[in-house]
């Protein structure tokens, strides 16, 4: 539903109103606001890790301690679940693309470097 709001916004522009809403997007340097969502809580899981917020991981996360999996060292372990709501907890939707990010993003020290990583993943994987 929000999407509709950006979506009807950037028809507002003139020379773009009869583009379709990719190629408006796309003119106007935005990305979509579920895309914006997911790389907000990308980087509020790194936030979470490297200690620039003061959270415990453990109440939102479990490591991965299996080792004989590919990627990186801070894999999250993904429970199982019975009902839908909790599917869509920060918790749980983020557990798979922070699984599926390289070695070099997750190394990353500093939070700026980090997001220069991630939107180069991101816009190379098609999210964009």
């Amino acid at each position: 539903m929000l999407e509709k709001v950006q979506r009807r916004a950037t028809k507002l522009v003139p020379t773009l109103r009869n583009k379709s809403y990719e190629e408006r997007n796309k003119c106007l340097g935005l990305t979509t606001l579920e895309t914006r969502r997911l790389r907000g809580d990308i980087i509020e899981v790194f936030k979470i890790f490297k200690g620039y917020d003061n959270i415990d991981r453990d109440k939102f996360f479990k490591l991965n301690t299996n080792t004989h999996t590919r990627g990186h060292s801070l894999k999250l372990f993904k429970p199982g679940y019975r009902l839908d709501c909790r599917k869509y907890a920060f918790s749980q939707r983020i557990i798979n693309i922070w699984n599926s990010l390289d070695e070099e993003i997750i190394a990353c020290d500093s939070l700026n470097s980090f997001k220069n990583r991630l939107d180069k993943f991101i816009t190379g994987r098609g999210f964009i």
